[in-house]
């Protein structure tokens, strides 16, 4: 599966790389930091794509330095023409670097495309203090029923696991985690560029998740997991 990110296969697929995606995910990980108020001076995001959430970053942290990883050769390229003295680029697996250390470390949307996610989640413990995940919740009622929706994320964007909330925080706490902080984010009702599936179903999905916000992702969907753990 890592062929389609090391190819042109993804980028044909995915041409924007979800760039459009990065101000709305940005948003979330400064909510996390801000409301446990870490103090960091050193940020890294490991499958950072084009680098476009961590330029949105640079704007609310201007004193904290920025590094991020990318194995897809395109995007790579993208990300390097973002470069500033405040942010860096670096090609390749982050589990092959070595004595790396950082205040805080950007996991988003990834191990859904880790053939060893279990692996890739164990390697990263020592990379810095504080570990940031965003895990799509692509598990719930509607999905299973329907089908086609897990079909379509594993062909489109290359996602070979799938996870509930529970399933999710149990992963990283197998993993040695401890989990400081997690909530829900809106992903299927605030990204832009969403299947019509999608818009009609927000309103539905808005006024049953201010009531039972479990029941609601986990019967009808559309909600993401951040979690900030050490």
């Amino acid at each position: 599966m890592q062929d389609i990110y090391l190819s042109e296969h993804y980028a044909e697929l995915n041409p924007t790389w979800h760039e459009e995606d990065s101000p709305w995910k940005a948003r979330q990980v400064r909510d996390i930091i801000d409301r446990n108020n870490l103090e960091i001076s050193s940020f890294c995001e490991v499958g950072c794509g084009t680098g476009e959430i961590l330029l949105n970053l640079t704007n609310s942290y201007p004193d904290v330095q920025f590094t991020g990883y990318e194995i897809a050769p395109h995007a790579y390229q993208r990300a390097k023409e973002k470069e500033t003295s405040q942010l860096t680029f670096k090609f390749g697996d982050a589990l092959e670097e070595k004595n790396a250390n950082f205040d805080v470390v950007l996991i988003a949307d990834v191990i859904e495309h880790v053939e060893d996610y279990i692996g890739f989640v164990k390697g990263m413990k020592g990379f810095g203090r504080y570990k940031i995940f965003h895990i799509p919740l692509d598990l719930s009622v509607q999905s299973v029923f329907r089908g086609w929706p897990i079909s379509n994320l594993r062909k489109n964007v290359g996602h070979i696991h799938y996870f509930f909330k529970d399933s999710a925080l149990d992963a990283l706490r197998d993993c040695g985690y401890s989990i400081i902080d997690f909530k829900y984010t809106a992903s299927r009702l605030e990204l832009p560029k969403q299947a019509l599936s999608s818009r009609l179903m927000k309103l539905p999905r808005r006024l049953c998740f201010s009531v039972f916000p479990d029941w609601t992702v986990r019967v009808l969907g559309g909600y993401s997991l951040l979690v900030l753990a050490e």
